[in-house]
């Protein structure tokens, strides 16, 4: 429990015992140091349960805390707002607290599985899956540092009417590009092969309606999609020839994806593939067709009736016996459950897929398994660039690794603009550049809560000041040169009398558990990005009004140092929940 937590409940308890009312929760806010009193409470929302004036409320309470506890100095009243006026010793408290259990992690004792990226192998990572992945990531960080155990998962979509479209184009080339051949990424070439299959068959399309063709019947007659339809026909019958450079293709675009994940920094503890999973959940089907929690229609299809729930009627088997998706993910769910031994299942994936979330639940729900009720879907808004939306087939996304490049290059031409990192070494130079890029990359998308649609823009990211992630690497940079100069070694502080600006930073880091914490239960990274940037600019201020260094009294010096590392540990763990690294001189 934290120091604010602890104001908190004392609050609630004098309530109690002082009105014999039930109040479910207050709040305090921590005060800047330019503010008279270090919290202030709002009595205001007690006055409809005493009907009393809300000054009068705050003077009550201001008392009892003042006589009853042992860490209320003082409080003052203006309008309804109690400032309290805590003791020092309060917060000499909190600061070592803070220092003791920054490594302590309470186990929770329950498994998490948390499934991201998920792409198809028809083109490489996109600006969308960046924000997918980093999203996933952060978030199994997060609830790792809370005390879940966490499995991280993916599942790629390997096979499908899409990945024969690259294929084809691939084949009707007569090219015989491989990657060594072409010097691209797998997932590149095959990429470029999807988009060339596209422009192909909208000139069939196009060829066809000028010869007298309604649109939709020029899409089903175009030689293109029905060749790419045999292809998958025959790959569904294991044709040897085609599961053979399905196999291949496939194999490129692997190896793409994987160097594209170590440089955006993450990673997997399971893979699926659809080409393995697309067949369950047929089971589930019989299954459901006997307990008569599903029924079949006259043409054989099987359906599950949601009209109870709000919903329509949803297809889970045609009539031809071929499965849709939302079949498999129902497979793939109940499976997870089965060998994973895992308590909940998070699912990332853009908010476009709200209602298939919705649907899946409410299904599973209905089959009878009562641990569908701890699926969750993290669903996040889409990411735009100042250009507009991106198309895959038309070519025009913003690919993953060209964006990381594009940060990096970035970041060496503003540290070489404002002449930051020339005491390094080019090896350092050609690390930090990296480091700093993609922690812009990263701190940008991740400061905007997931649930918005957000718009990212490289040159505003990469900014070193304001709530960017350089920004913060900066101060990072700082206090560890800092420490360093001070030949910094850890000492006990037992006795010290703060001021204002040390309080509130000490106040900034006693709230980090509880950041994390919050973070993990509402699945937010920008809770913690959010909070980081706080403790940067109450550490700034701090830093500009109290000199270190060159401070002749040796407690005051040891004591500030102390806040300094502590501040320093505090960024660099927040950072690391962010999937972000951290560089010690800037």
């Amino acid at each position: 429990m934290n120091s604010k937590n602890i104001i908190e409940n004392k609050i609630l308890e004098i309530i109690h015992n002082l009105y014999q009312i039930q109040v479910d929760k207050v709040e305090v806010q921590q005060n800047k140091s330019e503010f008279e009193g270090d919290f202030t409470f709002v009595t205001f929302p007690l006055v409809k349960h005493l009907k009393k004036n809300p000054d009068q409320i705050a003077v009550e309470l201001g008392d009892a805390l003042v006589i009853q506890t042992d860490f209320v100095e003082s409080y003052k009243v203006v309008k309804g707002f109690l400032n309290l006026t805590i003791r020092n010793s309060f917060f000499l408290d909190s600061f070592k607290t803070a220092k003791e259990n920054f490594d302590l992690k309470e186990s929770k004792d329950e498994t998490v599985m948390i499934e991201y990226s998920s792409p198809n192998t028809n083109k490489p990572l996109h600006l969308g899956h960046i924000r997918n992945n980093l999203l996933g990531y952060s978030v199994a960080e997060i609830l790792k540092e809370d005390g879940y155990n966490v499995i991280k998962t993916q599942i790629i979509n390997d096979r499908g009417i899409h990945i024969c479209k690259s294929m084809l184009a691939w084949k009707n080339s007569g090219t015989n590009d491989t990657p060594e051949s072409t010097h691209l990424k797998g997932d590149k070439l095959v990429g470029n092969y999807y988009v060339a299959f596209d422009k192909t068959y909208k000139k069939e399309i196009a060829d066809l309606i000028s010869e007298g063709y309604d649109e939709d019947t020029a899409k089903k007659q175009a030689p293109s999609i029905q060749e790419a339809q045999k292809m998958l026909l025959d790959w569904e019958k294991g044709d040897e020839t085609v599961r053979n450079l399905w196999t291949e293709m496939n194999s490129w675009v692997y190896a793409g994806f994987a160097e594209t994940y170590k440089r955006l920094g993450v990673d997997f503890d399971q893979i699926q593939y659809e080409s393995n999973t697309y067949l369950l959940g047929k089971d589930l089907i019989q299954k459901g067709l006997i307990n008569g929690s599903l029924y079949r229609k006259e043409d054989g299809s099987v359906w599950c009736d949601l009209s109870e729930e709000g919903l329509d009627h949803k297809l889970l088997l045609r009539g031809d016996g071929t499965s849709v998706y939302m079949t498999q993910d129902l497979g793939t769910a109940v499976q997870r459950f089965e060998e994973n031994n895992i308590q909940k299942l998070i699912y990332t994936v853009g908010n476009e897929q709200d209602y298939h979330f919705d649907v899946l639940i409410k299904i599973l729900r209905k089959l009878g398994y009562t641990w569908a009720e701890n699926l969750y879907h993290l669903s996040y808004g889409m990411v735009e660039l100042p250009a507009g939306k991106m198309k895959s087939r038309e070519g025009t996304v913003v690919d993953a690794d060209d964006l990381m490049q594009e940060m990096y290059v970035t970041a060496k031409e503003k540290a070489q603009e404002l002449g930051k990192l020339e005491t390094l070494s080019e090896a350092e130079k050609e690390k930090s550049y990296e480091t700093v890029g993609l922690g812009a990359l990263k701190y940008f998308m991740l400061k905007v809560d997931p649930k918005k649609k957000m718009l990212f823009n490289p040159a505003e990211s990469i900014d070193f000041s304001g709530n960017t992630g350089p920004f913060i690497q900066y101060t990072y940079a700082r206090i560890q040169s800092l420490l360093t100069k001070a030949e910094y070694k850890e000492k006990s502080i037992e006795a010290y009398e703060m001021n204002s600006s040390e309080k509130e930073l000490v106040m900034n880091l006693a709230n980090f558990k509880e950041v994390i914490s919050r973070a993990a239960e509402t699945l937010s990274p920008a809770l913690v990005a959010n909070y980081i940037y706080e403790v940067v600019k109450s550490y700034n201020s701090f830093y500009q009004n109290n000199p270190i260094l060159s401070q002749e009294d040796e407690t005051t010096k040891n004591f500030r140092l102390e806040l300094s590392n502590l501040t320093g540990k505090t960024i660099k763990k927040g950072l690391e929940l962010l999937g972000i690294g951290t560089v010690n001189r800037m």
